[in-house]
């Protein structure tokens, strides 16, 4: 039972029916619960009596208060008689709403309030930050030495050295509070409160703030798995009357345990300011982030990730609708091994994850062991530490996916920083994590950045890749007999991911990778589909409406590419019979004779310049008189005259225009050829002939502004469908869909 519930039960409150009154009995006053602000005040005031065990009859609310020739009132005040005669606390309430800058201002007003009704201590409250302070003896402006924990319970003469101990009792075995597990929303709340904090509006930018609370958050839950015994207080919270500095050597301490145990995650130092941390601590504090439900403070976090990075890092950020499409279709259990090669804050891990821990629990519900057991534990536990892996490139993104995977509960061993594109055998150096070995992964789930490119001169591993080099285009080789290798100068690294993604699949493992459409469709891509079609068996295409990334800030449209690693002898045998195909096919259909008539036929149009001729005064000069300087009976003007022709915009216009149709009638001849070469080595080889499924959802839950949208064709149309066909071709089934 929450307060909330308790003060109704005990009738120290009563709300009604419709929630949208509150009223103090003991107080005998009323007033609007829709208020946020009377929200926080309701639990104050029942925390004052069912936590610190002060009387009712010593509390009122909305207390009078005169400061100077102003009255105004107090939120709550405590008394030290039942007379109500001497002001003991003042409480000042705010919203949970409130920014930091707005609560240091709320400590001014409790101090105000405190030194005018004589107060021995104020607590400032707006639920998800609390600070308490002596009043009594100390200067106005005070705000260090006299902060404090706790306030004393009732009939304690002296304040607690801390607020939260192990199991809610202090050392002298006194009531005390324990770190409580909170719901998602109030989880979300603080997160995003203290990451605002920190950045206080432009003291630090925003990426560096989220990187500092991502290790204060990791400090916490570090704190939370410590030994402690019943009645021991946590190191992770401010002690009564202690300086900042002292505060900072303290949690600099549970930091270096951290680097010691976890380098990965803090590789750098904590930068926080000893005030900083003070102030950041005081979300943190109360919070059991460990124990709160993995469900709520995964989401919560998600959540947190998902407003942030649209902000600051929207190459990073996968929708969540499209991740759980990816992760739910493809095939794996918790004995496969899945990476996602540029993670990012780990989406794809995260869900990944998540579909593992429902298959243990299917599992238990089915009788395999029991529901919580070690055994059902061990179940997607071993799978969390042992079987997923990410690599990311920046090092703040992969502290933020480790962070990610700790509050599911772990696996953030796995997740590396380093370039996703480097020899996996150097990946596997680098970061002395010898899982990153060549053709090991079952599932590799990936969005790769898109649209930048790697160049030669800057990364010298861009010769290493097979589609890191420059090859003629077999078309063309037939027709010039010309054979043309070497390393680019650049290449894309959408397509450098698909080389890398398999390296690292063993042979039948799949790739579920978003990449541009223009990959699928543009001629300059031709090679690399014909790579790809050598390399894997393309099993699906769903393409992204425009739109789906568009919130991200990316705008390129995508799809959804599942494809699954073909054997070295499978490979050996396509390209082989595909290079058969291409010289049978090229000479017998005399492919060459009809594309260079083709290419004459355009060089003959645009040497005649059909419909255009020198203009009357181009004619009458000296220097473009008839066949001179070149000029022939066929085309009586001479060289000059064309000259000032081809500079005009109508003869510009029927150049392309003329170039564009013999170009297209090039095109479709090349594509025909390519057409046969399909045929023949389908006829040849069955395996090359398969089935794909195609899907264009038109819906997908959100829509380009990121807002939820009701409809989501992914999840209730084309995910199960695809789902039960890559299960069928993992079954060895697929012939039943032909």
């Amino acid at each position: 039972m929450n307060l909330l519930e308790e003060g109704i039960a005990r009738k120290l409150i009563v709300l009604t029916d419709d929630k949208k009154k509150i009223r103090y009995p003991h107080c005998e006053k009323s007033y609007p619960y829709v208020n946020p602000e009377e929200r926080v005040r309701a639990e104050a005031y029942l925390e004052l009596i069912i936590s610190y065990g002060y009387p009712t009859k010593r509390l009122d609310v909305e207390f009078p208060v005169q400061i100077g020739a102003k009255e105004t009132r107090a939120d709550i005040v405590v008394f030290e008689d039942d007379d109500r005669k001497r002001p003991y606390i003042v409480v000042e309430c705010k919203a949970a709403s409130i920014t930091e800058a707005e609560f240091v201002m709320a400590i001014s007003q409790g101090f105000s309030y405190a030194v005018s009704l004589g107060c021995a201590y104020t607590w400032i409250t707006s639920d998800v930050k609390q600070k308490t302070f002596i009043v009594r003896g100390f200067g106005s402006q005070e705000r260090d030495t006299n902060s404090i924990a706790a306030l004393p319970r009732y009939g304690q003469t002296k304040f607690s050295r801390a607020k939260y101990y192990k199991g809610g009792q202090d050392e002298s075995g006194n009531k005390a509070f324990d770190i409580e597990e909170v719901a998602q929303d109030k989880l979300t709340s603080i997160f995003k409160k203290a990451h605002q904090a920190l950045w206080g509006g432009g003291k630090r930018n925003p990426s560096e703030a989220f990187d500092e609370l991502d290790k204060l958050i990791f400090c916490k839950l570090w704190d939370e798995k410590r030994p402690y015994t019943l009645g021991q207080p946590y190191a992770f919270q401010e002690f009564s009357g202690e300086t900042p500095q002292e505060l900072k050597t303290r949690l600099d301490n549970i930091y270096k345990e951290g680097q010691a145990k976890d380098p990965e995650v803090f590789r750098d130092p904590l930068r926080l300011t000893a005030s900083e941390l003070k102030t950041v601590l005081g979300y943190l504090t109360p919070l059991n982030i460990g124990d709160s439900d993995l469900d709520s403070k995964g989401r919560a976090f998600e959540t947190f990730l998902g407003t942030f990075f649209r902000g600051d890092f929207g190459q990073y950020f996968t929708p969540r609708e499209v991740v759980e499409f990816i992760v739910d279709a493809v095939p794996f259990d918790h004995r496969s091994r899945v990476l996602d090669t540029s993670c990012g804050s780990g989406g794809f891990l995260l869900y990944a994850l998540d579909k593992v821990r429902h298959q243990a629990k299917n599992l238990a519900d089915a009788g395999a062991f029991k529901l919580g057991s070690a055994k059902h534990y061990a179940h997607w536990h071993d799978f969390a530490s042992k079987n997923l892996y990410g690599i990311e490139i920046s090092e703040g993104i992969a502290r933020t996916a480790k962070m990610n995977m700790i509050i599911h509960d772990d696996g953030h061993t796995n997740v590396v920083t380093a370039d996703g594109l480097e020899e996996p055998e150097k990946i596997a150096t680098d970061t002395g994590n010898a899982g990153f070995q060549r053709d090991s992964f079952d599932v590799i789930l990936t969005n790769p950045p898109f649209g930048s490119v790697v160049k030669q001169t800057e990364r010298a591993y861009l010769a290493n890749y097979k589609l890191g080099g420059k090859e003629t285009d077999w078309i063309t080789q037939h027709l010039t007999g010309k054979f043309e290798t070497g390393p680019r100068d650049s290449q894309s690294t959408e397509v450098l991911f698909l080389e890398q993604c398999w390296r690292f699949l063993r042979p039948g493992g799949w790739l579920a990778v978003v990449v541009p459409d223009g990959l699928l469709t543009s001629n300059s891509s031709q090679a690399v589909r014909d790579w790809l079609e050598e390399h894997y068996r393309l099993a699906a295409v769903v393409s992204l409406p425009q739109d789906a990334f568009r919130a991200t800030n990316a705008g390129v449209k995508s799809s959804v590419l599942v494809l699954r690693k073909l054997s070295a002898s499978e490979t050996a045998q396509r390209q082989t019979v595909k290079q058969d195909a291409r010289t049978y096919l090229f000479k017998k259909g005399k492919y060459d004779q009809k594309i260079k008539a083709l290419e004459a036929a355009k060089k003959e149009a645009l040497r005649r310049r059909q419909g255009f001729e020198p203009t009357a005064v181009d004619w009458e000069s000296e220097a473009n008189a008839p066949l001179a300087e070149g000029g022939t009976p066929e085309l009586p003007y001479s060289v000059a005259a064309w000259k000032i022709v081809e500079k005009t915009t109508e003869f510009r216009a029927w150049k392309v225009a003329v170039s564009a149709d013999y170009n297209e009638q090039i095109k479709e001849v090349k594509e025909e050829l390519r057409e046969e070469v399909r045929d023949e080595v389908a006829a040849k080889l069955e395996a090359y002939n398969y089935p794909v499924l195609m899907a264009l959802p038109e819906h997908i839950g959100f829509d380009g502004t990121g807002h939820k949208t009701p409809q989501n064709d992914l999840k209730t149309a084309v995910g199960p469908e695809l789902k039960k066909f890559l299960q069928a071709i993992a079954d060895g089934k697929d012939g039943f869909f032909r």
